[in-house]
């Protein structure tokens, strides 16, 4: 089971599948300077060695794939059957009371309140499965249906307040009803598809089983929710030894055709070295390079005191680049800044992410477009059709893959280096826009879209891993009018420049747009630290945006990050090494050519224009000088065009 922070009760604490390991960093329950906190993160890995758990034997890492494909497909089979039978309006009326039939509270393991509400997962007949592998597929699917619950609710509020003649919806009366822009916008187009597959009739409040089907199951297996019966795992000289139980058969009849093996995978380098406690028991997923694991483990990290904060770093998304930061500090006289920020440099991935997405786009619209002419054309032609849509829909997955590899390289870099701004800065605390409460408007169709696909999400995770190693707390703060008030006297500033600047005429203040917006989002952290919401599985976030005076300092208080040069070097050419005792030739550069340059000068006597024996170039400044008295001449004594050409050749 996976243990947020490492702690849990005694139970928890003693879990076959959860490896302790103690390092010699100081105690977890220790506060003030240099103390530590736990903290959980994930990372994937892969085994390269597999052998029979009780003879020893080597098994191909082709026949483990195999085996392990067979286990998935029980379990997704099984969770697809009952979340099938449990789409219904009462599964998620028990889910949001969180109630059982005793009226007992439903505990947080989601087997625990499958097997209280009766929740059991069906097998086809004359297939045994172990009781553990059970508890995998329903932790699964109350995982799925918890989280489903949340949009079930949102439906039926917002379905009370949608008018199907017009297709709009009515605002909010109560604050409870309030939902993301976004959420409601997706919300609202199911509404339509309810609305015109009745054909506009009136209904009671809609149900998330009245708009969409069951969701599809995912083919994996959380390891983590079975114990030592199902998988253990143990850690050795930088090594993890996973020994789990596999069915030999695609429909095992019975306890024997399930048998142990023991996968050993390597710790990945970044990890070599840090302070991990808890190694826990991985998810099994398989991919196109075979078996993978998607581990997780906790550390301990330096403690931040966010209440102890004089020094901020805001963090403002932007819709030419990912982001761009600013540093607020503040001392006995308030919060003061210079005003000026860094911009980051996605060297060029950003260009690379919008190429591959108007491909993806493309494709897609062409595989629909295939599609339309398939549903009414013959037989031999739909077959051809269908030929061309599968080589697409491949392409467009391969395009998807590319696209979330370079999404994670972008994020993972944007959070190193922001982190390492702040860390040059001394600054304790990181804020970041809410990203619930931020849309991407006003910037043409194009645009929109463009950065509303950016990995903006993806690079709040990077930056809040990235921060925690060197004890930086990264918090959500208020986005609105970061980018349109001035941080000195919060009033609406001017764009004497354009969309990218803003300048405050009142407090003399300005420069970029998005270093401005650093500066508040800055602000408000600072002023709203001892005012943070933490919940469990969010980052801890300042919900109300005050506002006090930033003065601007004439001394530089952010520090200037390198920029490293990109050179670009042709590799592909062999170097040439000259051969010993030939004296390769020199290559004179031709002298600088100039526009008084009109008359060649003639090769010395005897010189055939041979590669050894170069005439030396006559300077240009005798010329010149001839030319400025022709010149003067002219000027001086105005004479027809004949009289001055006889002149200058004399």
């Amino acid at each position: 089971m996976s243990l947020p922070g490492g702690g849990g009760s005694a139970r928890e604490r003693d879990q076959p599948g959860l490896v302790r390991v103690v390092p010699g960093a100081g105690p977890a329950g220790m506060t003030g300077p240099g103390s530590t906190a736990p903290r959980q993160f994930a990372f994937t890995t892969r085994a390269h060695v597999a052998v029979d758990d009780i003879t020893g034997e080597p098994i191909g890492l082709d026949d483990v794939d195999t085996r392990v494909g067979w286990l998935l497909d029980l379990i997704a089979a099984a969770g697809t059957e009952l979340v099938a039978r449990l789409w219904q309006p009462v599964t998620f009326d028990v889910l949001a009371a969180g109630l059982d039939r005793q009226d007992r509270r439903l505990p947080a393991q989601g087997h625990v309140a499958a097997a209280r509400l009766g929740w059991n997962p069906h097998y086809p007949n004359g297939v045994y499965v172990p009781s553990r592998v059970s508890r995998v597929v329903t932790a699964q699917v109350m995982a799925t249906l918890r989280t489903l619950a949340y949009r079930d609710t949102a439906i039926a509020a917002l379905s009370a307040r949608f008018d199907p003649a017009t297709g709009t919806l009515a605002p909010p009366t109560e604050p409870d009803d309030w939902v993301p822009l976004g959420f409601a916008r997706g919300v609202r187009r199911q509404l339509l598809a309810h609305a015109r597959r009745t054909d506009g009739a009136p209904s009671a409040r809609l149900r998330i089983t009245d708009v969409q089907g069951p969701p599809q199951t995912s083919a994996m297996a959380r390891l983590s929710a079975a114990d030592r019966q199902l998988a253990q795992i143990t850690v050795t000289d930088r090594e993890l030894v996973l020994t789990v139980k596999l069915p030999t058969c695609p429909a095992p009849a019975g306890r024997a055709q399930w048998q142990r093996v023991r996968l050993t995978a390597t710790i990945p380098a970044h990890l070599h070295g840090r302070a991990i406690t808890d190694w826990h028991l991985p998810t099994l997923a398989l991919d196109r390079k075979g078996l993978l694991w998607r581990c997780a483990a906790t550390e301990l990290v330096p403690e931040s005191d966010l209440g102890s904060a004089t020094v901020a770093v805001g963090v403002d998304w932007s819709p030419s680049t990912l982001g761009a930061a600013a540093i607020t500090a503040e001392d006995s006289d308030g919060l003061f800044s210079d005003y000026r920020g860094v911009t980051y440099d996605d060297r060029g991935l950003g260009t690379k992410l919008a190429r591959l997405q108007n491909e993806g786009q493309l494709l897609h619209r062409k595989a629909a477009r295939l599609t339309r002419l398939a549903a009414t054309a013959a037989p031999e032609v739909r077959a051809r059709l269908e030929t061309k849509i599968a080589v697409l829909n491949d392409h467009r997955t391969a395009v998807g893959v590319k696209r979330g590899r370079i999404n994670r390289e972008l994020g993972f870099h944007f959070a190193r280096q922001v982190t390492d701004y702040a860390t040059s800065a001394g600054a304790q605390v990181i804020a970041v826009e809410d990203l619930t409460t931020l849309e991407t408007r006003g910037h043409g169709r194009v645009n929109n879209n463009r950065a509303a696909q950016s990995a903006r999400r993806q690079a709040v995770t990077a930056l809040a891993h990235t921060a925690a190693e060197v004890g930086i707390t990264v918090v959500s703060v208020p986005a609105r009018g970061s980018s349109a008030l001035c941080p000195g006297c919060d009033e609406p500033l001017a764009r004497p420049g354009g969309y990218h600047s803003a300048w405050c005429s009142r407090c003399r203040v300005g420069g970029n747009r998005d270093h401005v917006a650093g500066v508040n989002l800055a602000k408000r952290a600072l002023l709203g630290k001892h005012k943070v919401t933490r919940r469990r599985g969010q980052m801890p976030a300042v919900r109300v945006a005050e506002h006090a005076p930033v003065r601007k300092s004439r001394d530089k208080t952010s520090p200037t990050p390198s920029r490293p040069r990109h050179r670009r070097v042709r590799r592909s050419l062999p170097t040439v090494t000259p051969r010993a005792g030939v004296t390769p030739n020199r290559y004179v550069p031709a002298p600088e050519a100039s526009v008084w340059d009109t008359v060649k000068p003639a090769p010395p006597h005897g010189d055939a224009g041979s590669r050894d024996t170069r005439p030396s170039p006559t300077h240009a400044t005798p010329v010149v000088d001839s030319m400025r008295s022709t010149w003067t001449l002219t000027n001086e004594f105005p004479v027809g065009k004949k009289a001055c050409a006889m002149y200058v050749a004399t």
